[in-house]
């Protein structure tokens, strides 16, 4: 995923950029977490709305790690992960499909899915505290340094999975209704 130009820089590029936006939306969600009640409308529309920038951040990751272990010379060149972020990485993948997947679950049954709550909120905590190690390790590549070719058509890709993040949480927030009415209810 290294969008027409820039190679390993441009793929390395297009993964920071999709971190960046990433930290600033998910601080956003988990302010919503500390009143989830009456914030529940928030925590569904921001949770929709990282489902496309979440996705193009496996997706160029993944797209390291196929061109790493295919043998390209430049991501070889570049070298392997650390170690122990190489054996870190499936569990932020899983637990990340996961907390996304079971709240997407529980956006379609409502507030009835107590089972799956409860794996929503494991998936959480599971989530946080791999995903947290991993941002912490990668947090220096956010910073800028030489432009790489093809930087006008990463930041499109970027900001297009914004725009569809935008559509999908306008064009689903409404299925939050059930959860905002139990949360008033239970109050």
């Amino acid at each position: 995923m290294c969008v027409h130009g820039g190679g390993a820089d441009g793929n390395e590029r297009l993964t920071a950029a999709t971190a960046a936006v990433l930290i600033v939306l998910l601080a956003a969600l988990g302010v919503t977490i500390l009143s989830i009640g009456p914030l529940i409308w928030w925590h569904v529309l921001l949770g929709m709305l990282l489902i496309p920038p979440v996705l193009l951040k496996l997706g160029s990751t993944g797209w390291r790690f196929i061109r790493y272990y295919g043998g390209a010379d430049e991501y070889v060149g570049r070298g392997p992960p650390l170690l122990p972020l190489r054996l870190l990485a499936p569990l932020v993948v899983a637990a990340t499909l996961a907390v996304f997947a079971t709240g997407v679950v529980l956006l379609a049954i409502g507030p009835g899915g107590g089972f799956v709550v409860g794996l929503h909120k494991a998936s959480f905590f599971v989530w946080v505290s791999v995903t947290g190690v991993h941002v912490l390790a990668h947090v220096r590549r956010l910073l800028p340094s030489a432009p790489v070719p093809g930087g006008r058509l990463r930041l499109l890709l970027l900001a297009g999975t914004i725009v569809a993040g935008a559509v999908l949480a306008i064009a689903t927030v409404r299925y939050a209704q059930p959860w905002v009415h139990w949360f008033s209810a239970s109050n």
